[in-house]
């Protein structure tokens, strides 16, 4: 039978209350304390340990007893550091060598059927060791958070569109590696997926992987805004990058001010560089590409965009060279 529930159990309780994590000794002596000496060390230890579940079986299974229950600790044993519940946030390694072509932002099926004939044509010329698609190659317009035209919605037709660029892309390039990464537009479908549906948002079945039938593509897909290394090159979509600076002028600027390191970013629709060197004339080289989607969307009419795309060659050892390529509006193909 669990003790009466005088003064000594109240302080008891109170006490457990209030230091849930320290050791039983420890509380005891607090108890003891507290009551001026009217109860043993041993016999407030043992009601401390009754009100943690922690006194033989019968205690154990007795209900109201395990009024602070957690694991028995030995003597003397302090509080553990919590485990992290932080996972592994590493780049993934395209590893190749060669030419990659880099497409950013197609935006299907909002995407430019000039800017993407082109761009596709001239990589199938240059004959390319791997396609890289870094972000947005889908749209999701219909999911978007932003105030949509009723009319066109059309998720499903979203899904059929995006799943035909990726079979398109395979039949263009059927014996390359062809990695496919998420930009802010496919994250869209995740955050749907947390608001509407918590309950299976981590099924498999709901990821863009299946949804896209990548595995059918041989088409491999990087998640959690992952940076991309082809070479020594990272590559990022460029949503990831930390926000509340003024949106540059220089895209290729703004890229380096977020991460003082050599990178090539997509995300803003524009086509630029910038260096600098350190004290020891070490130069950092950042490249923002621009896209291949329609020039004036409803929700940016008038804008600043150019079409484009890159290409890394990458040589043993991953030194790399990139050319940043602009597509003008009859289709050509040329360097930035």
């Amino acid at each position: 039978m669990p003790p009466p529930l005088d003064e000594i159990a109240k302080m008891a309780r109170s006490i457990v209350r209030r230091y849930p994590d320290a050791p039983a000794r420890s509380l005891a002596k607090k108890l003891v304390d507290k009551a001026n000496g009217a109860i043993t060390v041993e016999s407030a230890r043992s009601r401390i340990r009754y009100l943690m579940g922690q006194q033989g079986a019968i205690a154990k299974s007795t209900p109201g007893s395990r009024f602070a229950a957690r694991p028995a600790r030995a003597p003397g044993q302090g509080v553990e550091m919590p485990a992290s519940q932080a996972k592994p946030w590493t780049p993934y390694e395209l590893e190749v060598e060669g030419l990659v072509g880099v497409l950013s932002d197609i935006h299907v099926p909002y995407h430019s059927d000039v800017a993407l004939s082109a761009a596709v044509a001239y990589l199938k010329r240059r004959k390319p060791a791997a396609l890289l698609l870094n972000g947005d190659f889908a749209d999701f317009y219909a999911i978007s958070r932003w105030v949509k035209d009723p009319s066109q919605r059309n998720f499903k037709g979203e899904v059929g569109q995006v799943r035909q660029l990726l079979r398109w892309l395979r039949q263009e390039f059927p014996k390359i590696p062809i990695v496919a990464k998420l930009g802010n537009h496919e994250e869209r479908w995740i955050h749907w997926l947390w608001q509407h549906a918590p309950e299976i948002s981590d099924e498999p079945e709901m990821g863009l992987r299946n949804w896209f039938k990548l595995d059918e593509l041989d088409i491999d897909l990087v998640e959690d805004q992952r940076p991309i290394m082809a070479g020594r090159l990272p590559i990022l979509h460029g949503h990831e990058l930390p926000k509340g600076l003024t949106n540059p002028v220089n895209m290729a600027r703004g890229a380096f001010l977020r991460t003082l390191s050599t990178i090539l970013v997509g995300h803003g629709h524009r086509t630029s560089g910038h260096a600098e060197s350190n004290l020891w004339h070490e130069e950092v080289f950042c490249w923002s590409q621009g896209c291949l989607c329609d020039m004036n969307p409803e929700y940016a009419r008038v804008n600043r965009w150019n079409w484009g795309f890159a290409t890394v060659d990458i040589s043993k050892g991953g030194e790399f060279g990139v050319e940043n390529m602009r597509i003008s509006s009859d289709g050509t193909v040329r360097t930035s």
